[in-house]
């Protein structure tokens, strides 16, 4: 089996996960291929993503580390065996790779919760919102660049979109609304696209006024991805170099924790569509 050369974030994922329970079992690396049945190269490449194993040998391992949770057992059997090449991967060696880690992470997601504090959501994004936005970049990025990240962001959409779309919460603050991006035409087209997306049953979007006294993770844009197992669960945060994921269970629990917070401070839905509207008429 030839390594793969780039590991995605979710291949490290199942890897760095399969460490944590053998070093909760107290095994070694060559302890625990021995028990397997193999060299400990496998267990090492295993771990850094290198490799992928079977269903069955992920299976064995879990009894060998005697994980007995079932659910995260389940979740990361369904991480096995030959990777599936998703839609994202055509865009690969074209746009930076965090852009497609983040849309394989989202495929599979069984929830999504995202903070907005200056940009829309990007799966919200209508293509004239996320062409202006590629076109404020410094250095000015190539025109060919700016089309693949627009055709690539539009098409994140579908995970929302296609049936039966999976459950996403937008916390999105007033500043992101009352941005101009692109014009007034265009932000305005931006703001209706939003009030059509709030509709879909998936979809709760909520907005912090600028009246809220303060809320944790103020000036912070993230995703949190859910999935089959909270222990699989990931946040990807922005930062000024690109995309940092993060994944250990502190950090995990202190992210839901806080955007459980920002929850309590925003607007519900039916208020939150009636600034969205008020914002937009003034346009």
């Amino acid at each position: 089996m030839a390594p793969r050369p780039a590991p995605t974030v979710r291949q490290r994922r199942f890897g760095t996960e399969l460490r944590r329970l053998r070093e909760a079992a107290g095994l070694s690396a060559p302890r625990a291929a021995e028990l397997l049945g193999t060299d400990r190269t496998t267990i090492s490449n295993v771990e850094a993503g290198r490799f992928g194993i079977s269903e069955q040998r992920l299976r064995r391992l879990a009894s060998i580390y005697e994980c007995d949770d079932a659910e995260l057992v389940d979740a990361l059997a369904t991480m096995t065996g030959g990777r599936t090449k998703g839609w994202w991967d055509e865009y690969r060696g074209k746009i930076p790779p965090d852009f497609l880690d983040l849309a394989e992470l989202e495929h599979h997601a069984t929830g999504l919760r995202t903070l907005q504090t200056a940009h829309i959501p990007g799966p919200f994004q209508t293509e004239d919102h996320a062409r202006a936005l590629f076109d404020l970049f410094i250095p000015t990025l190539p025109r060919l660049e700016v089309e693949l990240r627009i055709a690539h962001r539009l098409a994140r959409h579908a995970v929302i979109a296609n049936e039966p779309g999976v459950p996403y919460v937008g916390l999105v603050h007033e500043a992101a609304l009352r941005m101009r991006t692109g014009g007034r035409h265009v932000a305005k087209a931006q703001l209706n696209r939003l009030l059509e997306e709030s509709e879909r049953t998936n979809v709760r979007l909520l907005v912090i006024p600028f009246t809220t006294e303060g809320f944790p993770m103020a000036g912070d844009t993230l995703m949190y991805i859910s999935t089959a197992s909270p222990h699989l669960d990931t946040v990807q945060v922005d930062s000024p170099v690109g995309a940092v994921f993060l994944d250990s269970p502190t950090q995990l629990a202190n992210f839901r924790r806080r955007l459980d917070l920002v929850e309590q401070v925003a607007l519900n839905p039916n208020k939150s569509r009636d600034l969205i509207l008020e914002i937009a008429s003034d346009l």
